[in-house]
């Protein structure tokens, strides 16, 4: 399994539309970096986030999940709780090739703030929006910032095309626009 370089990821992206809208090189002028680097590519966070909240008493429950443990904040800024979080997607939509695993990793931005962005591997044959979690580890509140980077994704390539894809198996989250919450 190797890592796949920004000439691989930059090729998969105009010809195969592996990446979409895809920005060719790091932008980074008075914001939070993003597009592609050396080895990886930093997606942009939308401006479409789901706070967590507990005013409606909601159980969390990953069996029987209930939108009511979240507040929907469009806009420019979205300011988490102390100790909270909250889910927002990728301004850009992926489509991973059948024989590659994509791995995401926080911007090291955020991650000197306290703010960790989780998101689980990108499975060979997945596409849609990626669903982000920010979670705010401080004391503070925290500011996330839409249209700006968010996270870095690296693309490992396999010795060959796996026997049955994320599309294969009809994955629950296959083709997922917008914040999507756990489905099960």
């Amino acid at each position: 399994m190797a890592i796949m370089s920004d000439r691989w990821i930059r090729d998969r992206a105009r010809t195969d539309g592996m990446i979409e809208p895809f920005v060719d090189a790091q932008q980074r002028d008075g914001t939070i970096s993003y597009g592609l680097s050396s080895y990886g590519y930093d997606a942009r966070v939308s401006g479409e986030f789901k706070v967590f909240t507990n005013v409606d008493s909601a159980v969390v429950d990953p069996k029987d999940f209930s939108p009511k443990g979240f507040v929907d904040r469009p806009g420019d800024v979205c300011i988490i709780p102390p100790n909270s979080f909250a889910l927002a997607r990728t301004v850009e939509y992926f489509r991973v090739p059948d024989d590659v695993l994509v791995i995401c990793l926080g911007k090291s931005t955020y991650a000197r703030c306290g703010i960790i962005v989780n998101v689980t591997p990108l499975e060979p044959g997945w596409e849609g929006h990626v669903t982000l979690e920010f979670s705010n580890t401080t004391p503070l509140p925290a500011k996330i910032y839409a249209n700006e980077g968010a996270c870095q994704f690296l693309f490992l390539q396999g010795n060959e095309r796996c026997e049955v894809s994320y599309a294969d198996r009809l994955g629950k989250y296959q083709g997922q626009t917008g914040v999507t919450l756990p489905r099960l």
